[in-house]
């Protein structure tokens, strides 16, 4: 197979996309075109995503380690930054720093909310679902950890 770096315009059209739902919210549904992968990149991830009307993007959380952003290509939605919520539509840009506010998007028009969301691929990442109470450990190699907040322990390691 030869090594790709182009995708035209009519070739992400005629993608079908994958159907996802997050794990943690049945009403996160999105179709996603995994851009980024058709192209070989490894630490980067590249998604052209489509959210129906009603349905959530993901479920609310917050990266610890990686960076998002989000572009709007069409459609109208809401997202959700932290505590406050703000209309968005074609042409918005979103940063979700690490460690910054929790986020998700909510497609709210007659029509789908089209964006592409980029993303870093760290070997290591922490995340929490501050509304669910949930922390996620994700290590390459590993199974991912779900762990509740009550659960987790802060041990004092020695000096050294």
């Amino acid at each position: 197979m030869t090594e790709r770096y182009l995708l035209h315009a009519s070739e992400i059209d005629a993608l079908p996309g994958t159907a996802k739902t997050h794990f943690l919210n049945d009403n996160a549904r999105r179709i996603n075109k995994s851009l980024g992968d058709l192209v070989g990149l490894s630490g980067l991830g590249v998604h052209l995503i489509e959210v129906q009307p009603g349905c959530e993007s993901t479920e609310f959380h917050v990266h610890h380690h990686e960076d998002e952003c989000t572009y709007v290509l069409s459609g109208t939605g809401v997202v959700t930054l932290g505590q406050e919520e703000h209309a968005i539509g074609a042409g918005d840009f979103i940063g979700y720093r690490a460690g910054g506010l929790p986020h998700t998007m909510r497609a709210t028009g007659q029509a789908p909310l089209r964006c592409l969301v980029i993303g870093e691929r760290l070997r290591h990442d922490v995340a929490d679902y501050p509304r669910l109470g949930k922390r996620i450990y994700r290590q390459a190699g590993l199974p991912w950890n779900l762990v509740d907040h009550d659960a987790i322990q802060e041990p004092t390691g020695g000096a050294k």
